[in-house]
């Protein structure tokens, strides 16, 4: 899968799971300053990504992950 097809597919379940608009889902994003989300919503975010990829991501990886570019670099290694 390429790097915008897999965006694409985070960005779907970031919209859906953090309801924002798919125009505020950017690497720069930050999660609690530019989407609102609080450490629930990145559990329910990291649940629904793991499911959507097939992939298993470990707490302790989430540490330190403040933006969506973060988060999608964790997800796009392990595909």
């Amino acid at each position: 899968m390429s790097d915008d097809a897999a965006f694409e597919k985070f960005k779907t379940c970031a919209v859906e799971v953090l309801q924002v608009s798919p125009e505020a889902v950017v690497k720069e994003a930050r999660f609690a300053d530019d989407l609102d989300a609080d450490s629930l919503d990145l559990v329910e975010l990291v649940m629904a990504l793991e499911e959507t990829f097939d992939i298993t991501v470990e707490e302790d990886e989430l540490e330190g992950v403040e933006t969506i570019g973060q988060a999608f670099d964790l997800v796009n290694a392990k595909l």
